[in-house]
Formats: structure tokens, C-alpha cells, sequence
């Protein structure tokens, strides 16, 4: 193990917990290494008055840190996987995933205790077209507006009466302590997860093999199934933030569940299944659970999300 370390890691203080979280592990494991972490400004951090639909791009909150890794400036990434886009540049590769955080939504209000207690025409924050299609389908009676900015700002907002209830990932509230301010989660029959959520992936250069030894007992196999089969569904729907695609996976002894969704924006068309199969094949799962999807609609809903969303 060498001496030094250097993590390229988001500035956002939820990053920058995760990627501590990250090196206080490593400097458990081997006392002998001294860990930095190098904050880097990405894309996705500098454009809070647009929502991220509309920005369009793969990557958004990954592009700078690989740059990092490319020119040596780090010498790994942690990012929030849900954030990772499902190809990489060449020579680099997401080689340890580490244990789960809760994958599921959480519900924040100050003032009513459910989702169905929100009454008519209540203003729900969020800044994911997933969250607010499958809200959308339940609640067409809402009123979902936009909300960016980092955990506390989005909080704030919430506490100033601009929103009646805001929806945030588990995930990050509870790696920053802050499990108090969940009023519910939201169950995934409700509202299924993005890709990814909940789970931390760190990236290295391919050629960097000794370090990924070093750092494999931070891998969790069945986190990298689970996450496996739902990026395998997202690649083959070549999906990014401006589509509403959501996937849940749970590895429960020799079979992985995965269910998927694909949506409208407004939440009028939503198509969602299960599928299961033995985790040896959870990268094939994806595949045929996205195709199984694509060919009961999910194509038409799509083409017309894209035609109805440009890209950069």
C-alpha cells in the first residue's frame, strides 16, 4: 500500500462526508497511510438554477473527478452512484462498491405526517423527473415544483414555508445524521428508487491493480449485484436524468429481485415489472427487464420524453 492517498471527492458537504467515511476506513485498515481528500467542483455543482432535466449531459456530477484521475490528480473517486453514468471513460472502471445506505425516498413535512395527508394542490419539492412522475400518478392533485441546491439548502427551504413536503434520498439524510427529518420513507411500491441509490462506488484506473487489492475489503458482493442489475436495465435503456427510469434490486440468498420502471413526466403512463434471477446473472436481468419494458411501451414513452427534453 503506498503511503500516500489522494480521493477526488465533490466540495457538497454530503460528498465530502462520504469520501471522509471512505478514508477513515482506509487509514483503519492500513495506519500507515496518510488519506487527502481533493474537492473538486463539478458541472452539476456550479448550475443550481436549472433544473437537471433541462441541463441535459451525462455525468454531471462526475466528469471533472474523472478528469482528476485521468491526469493523476487523485488517485481514486468516490461518487454516489446514482450520479455515475453506466459508460465510463476509457481506463478507468468502478472497482469496489461498498455496503448499502438505505436505497429508498424519504418524505419531509413539517406539518402532515403521509404523502396522502398532503391536502389538494400542496407544494412538493424535488428535483427528480422520477420522483415527480411517480407522484404525479398518485397524486395528480399536487402542485411539484422544482428544488436544487445541497441537503440543508433544500431543508431550508421546506422549514421557510416554501413547501409543504419535499422529497430527498434516505441515503443522504442518514450519512449526515440528519434521520430525524425523515417524516416517512416511501416505500418502493410508491415510489421506486433511481439506479444506484443509496449505494457508493469508487472509481480507479484500470491499470491501478494493486490499490484495488488494497481496498477490496471495502467491496460488498451483494451491494455490487443489486447494483449490477440495475445499471445493466439503465444502460440498456440508455437513460440519464432528463428520463424517468427507476430500478430497485434486493439480492435474498441465490436470487436477485429487480423491479424497474419506466414513466411519463406528467405520471399518466407508467409501466413497471419484476423479474428474477440467480446473481450470477444479474447483468442480464437488467438487460431483459429493460427490454421486457421497452416492449410493452416503454419505447413510445421514451422517444417521446426525448423528443420532449433536448439534450446539450
Amino acid at each position: 500500500m503506498r503511503t500516500t492517498l489522494r480521493i477526488g471527492t465533490r466540495a457538497s458537504l454530503l460528498a465530502v462526508t462520504q469520501s471522509t467515511w471512505v478514508k477513515t476506513r482506509i487509514e483503519q485498515a492500513h495506519p500507515q497511510v496518510r488519506v487527502e481528500l481533493v474537492q473538486i467542483t463539478t458541472k452539476g455543482d456550479r448550475i443550481l438554477d436549472v433544473p437537471l432535466a433541462k441541463v441535459g449531459g451525462k455525468g454531471l456530477f462526475v466528469k471533472e473527478i474523472e478528469d482528476a484521475l485521468l491526469d493523476g490528480t487523485a488517485d481514486l473517486a468516490v461518487h454516489s452512484m446514482k450520479d455515475v453514468p453506466t459508460e465510463l471513460p476509457e481506463g478507468l472502471f468502478i472497482g469496489i462498491v461498498p455496503a448499502r445506505e438505505t436505497p429508498l425516498d424519504a418524505y419531509i413535512s413539517n406539518r402532515f405526517a403521509t404523502l396522502e395527508a398532503l391536502p389538494v394542490g400542496a407544494r412538493v419539492g424535488t428535483s427528480s423527473l422520477r420522483r415527480k412522475s411517480q407522484l404525479a400518478a398518485v397524486r395528480p392533485d399536487l402542485a411539484i415544483l422544482d428544488l436544487r441546491g445541497n441537503v440543508d439548502t433544500r431543508l431550508r427551504k421546506l422549514d421557510e414555508g416554501q413547501y409543504e413536503a419535499i422529497i430527498l434520498a434516505g441515503a443522504g439524510l442518514n450519512r449526515l445524521g440528519l434521520q430525524g427529518r425523515i417524516t416517512a420513507e416511501l416505500d418502493p411500491t410508491l415510489m421506486l428508487p433511481a439506479i444506484g441509490q443509496g449505494a457508493l462506488g469508487i472509481e480507479l484506473r484500470r491499470d491501478d491493480t494493486q490499490l484495488l487489492a488494497d481496498l477490496h475489503f471495502l467491496h460488498d458482493p451483494r451491494t455490487a449485484t443489486a447494483v449490477a442489475a440495475e445499471r445493466a436495465f439503465l444502460l440498456r435503456l440508455e437513460g440519464g436524468c432528463q428520463v424517468p427510469i427507476g430500478a430497485h434490486a434486493v439480492v435474498d440468498g441465490e436470487t436477485v429481485r429487480l423491479t424497474g420502471l419506466i414513466a411519463s413526466v406528467d405520471g399518466r403512463q407508467l409501466l413497471r415489472d419484476t423479474l428474477t434471477a440467480p446473481p450470477a446473472e444479474a447483468t442480464a436481468l437488467g438487460t431483459h427487464l429493460a427490454e421486457l419494458l421497452l416492449a410493452r411501451g416503454g419505447k413510445a414513452i421514451l422517444d417521446a420524453v426525448y423528443n420532449a427534453t433536448p439534450d446539450e
